[in-house]
């Protein structure tokens, strides 16, 4: 990957960009603050360390595991503590599984995928709940090169007020992680969305964020996988549509 195309730019100068966006756009709502699931991966600390920067004590964090990694549980506990952000736990594993029997109770089950995104969709629902509460907007996590081919969970992780990392790709928000000294070990991470044991996000991609990321910022790629992202691009393309309405001239 020609490194050209993410190192040149001034970071000092895009996080402080960030934070007056995460600051105005927040003003213009007339809440107060920030929810920020932490995941224990590199998007997430980096949006929360943002929001802390625009907002300080009017930021929570939430670690919601689900049948997760204890090792991811840790690292969104590292995060939380190596910069003092009020955090809080929950545990939906209960919850997922009680919702998961209900509903294969109904005799339609045994959809791998289905039953996996139920986790990201019960956070958001957590985290909304605090958000309301507490008068605060829900800021998400997710970067350019996942909003690209629509690599989230509809009404999951996607289903956010703000997404302040939408306009950088995946080495992107790397550099940026490091100039808000995100330890190391987190940037170097395997990505992943923690949806099943062992699961990563270039798996199931079926290409490298760095052959992603070249595509999106120069138009290059082998062909083969040009052909992969512009496959899922398409079949993704609804997550991040509007809601299709009927155009009331026709009907009437």
């Amino acid at each position: 990957m020609d490194k050209n195309l993410f190192k040149n730019h001034d970071y000092e100068k895009i996080k402080d960009n960030l934070v007056s966006w995460l600051q105005e756009r927040v003003e213009t709502t007339g809440l107060e603050g920030a929810v920020v699931g932490l995941s224990g991966g590199i998007d997430s600390a980096v949006t929360a360390r943002l929001a802390q920067l625009a907002f300080g004590e009017n930021l929570l964090t939430v670690i919601m595991p689900c049948h997760s990694s204890s090792s991811d549980r840790e690292d969104a506990l590292k995060i939380a503590n190596e910069f003092q952000m009020q955090v809080i736990e929950n545990d939906l594993s209960d919850v997922y599984d009680h919702l998961l029997d209900e509903l294969k109770s109904t005799g339609i089950k045994d959809g791998k995928l289905a039953e996996a995104n139920i986790k990201p969709r019960l956070r958001m629902t957590s985290l909304y709940y605090y958000a309301q509460i507490k008068n605060y907007l829900v800021i998400g996590t997710d970067n350019w090169s996942e909003l690209k081919i629509g690599y989230f969970t509809k009404h999951g992780d996607g289903g956010i007020d703000l997404a302040p990392l939408g306009s950088l790709v995946k080495h992107e928000v790397k550099e940026l992680a490091q100039v808000l000294d995100i330890p190391a070990e987190i940037i170097e991470k395997k990505p992943s969305a923690g949806l099943w044991d062992g699961q990563t996000d270039e798996s199931e991609m079926g290409f490298s964020y760095e052959e992603l990321d070249q595509y999106i910022l120069s138009g290059k790629a082998e062909p083969e996988v040009e052909a992969k992202i512009k496959k899922l691009a398409s079949k993704n393309s609804h997550k991040v549509a509007p809601v299709p309405i009927p155009n009331r001239d026709k009907l009437l």
